[in-house]
């Protein structure tokens, strides 16, 4: 039995440590897989006919998607009671989003935001410490209370994230299904109700006065005795009614910037295509199977466009432009991270 206990937490080490390899592996397999499948000659020809003007577009749409969903993240943080100017919240979520683009988890720059923004706002050096954070770690004893509910906030934003991109997929399923399958559109409307039923069931509870009390108890366990607030403002009524819209919308300009790589290489792409296509990569990229997307992207994209005819050589291209672009446009973070690094050395 003594052997078995030590030899568990072996395992769980070596794993841990070899896991960010094997995605590094996995994203170059994929990426290898989708690039395979690329008719040179074309993307030779389309290169020179590559039109820069709808890549600025495409950086336009990002930055304004990326500065939405900071905006609703330091909302979150300062209802929350967290004394920051949403600028500084803004800065943080862009600063933890670049992290996740060089880091191989996504957990990385959510860490990132919710150590940095739950340390003390005029407080020169970090009150917590960030090496080896992460989420699962706030039900840890001696995790301070304000740190434990800073990642609490930072979930609460991830929700309201994943339900927009569910959102945005059942209705690119009921407007396009019918590509896919016949019964596509019907699972897009049932998809849909569910959604709708279950966040109007969530904004109720929050008003029901027994189980606000089972809540509140349940977060007093963990020391997080004062997060009603922020929960009601992010699902409850009816507050829950802007902030699924506004999820949705952070989700379509995702997906305007890649129909803007997709017009820079000359492809036309239906709507219907985008809708269902990029909330289908936006749940596979929750899987910790790649890097930042990149692989697991192009070679999703590539499957689910072709459907609609699109030529997959550019649709593969189109989506190594998108990434790119996505990382530039979180660069704005980048003086974030510096200054942090600069304070820690002083």
């Amino acid at each position: 039995m003594s052997v078995a206990k030590k030899t568990s937490p072996a395992i769980k080490t070596v794993f841990k440590k070899i896991w960010p390899t094997l995605r590094v592996v996995l994203s170059i397999l994929l990426l290898a897989k989708a690039i395979s499948h690329i008719d040179w000659p074309s993307l030779k020809t389309a290169l020179p006919q590559l039109q820069p003007a709808w890549l600025i577009l495409a950086i336009i749409f990002l930055l304004i998607g990326n500065a939405c969903a900071g905006y609703r993240w330091g909302n979150l943080m300062k209802a929350g009671g967290f004394k920051r100017k949403l600028k500084k919240f803004i800065s943080l979520y862009f600063a933890g989003s670049l992290i996740n683009q060089g880091l191989p988890t996504t957990i990385g720059g959510d860490s990132y935001r919710a150590v940095a923004a739950a340390n003390k706002a005029n407080s020169a050096r970090d009150t917590f410490s960030m090496p080896e954070m992460s989420i699962n770690e706030i039900e840890s004893p001696t995790t301070p209370p304000r740190l434990r509910k800073s990642f609490f906030i930072v979930g609460l934003d991830r929700t309201l994230g994943l339900a927009g991109n569910s959102l945005l997929g059942a209705i690119g399923l009921i407007i396009g299904g019918a590509t896919l399958s016949p019964w596509a559109s019907n699972l897009g409307w049932l998809l849909l109700i569910i959604m709708v039923l279950g966040a109007s069931m969530i904004a109720f509870s929050l008003q029901y006065p027994s189980l606000v009390s089972l809540f509140n108890r349940i977060m007093a366990k963990f020391g997080m005795d004062d997060v009603l607030i922020v929960t009601r403002k992010a699902w409850g009524f009816p507050r829950i009614a802007f902030q699924l819209p506004f999820a949705i919308l952070i989700h379509l300009f995702a997906l305007a910037a890649f129909w803007a790589c997709l017009k820079a290489c000359g492809i036309n792409a239906p709507i219907e295509s985008l809708t269902i296509g990029m909330p289908a990569l936006g749940l596979l990229l929750m899987l910790p199977i790649s890097i930042s997307g990149w692989g697991l992207r192009e070679a999703t994209l590539a499957g689910v466009l072709s459907l609609w005819g699109l030529n997959p050589s550019l649709v593969v291209l189109s989506s190594i432009l998108y990434g790119a672009i996505t990382l530039i446009t979180f660069l704005p973070g980048l003086p974030r991270l510096l200054q942090r690094k600069s304070s820690n050395k002083s």
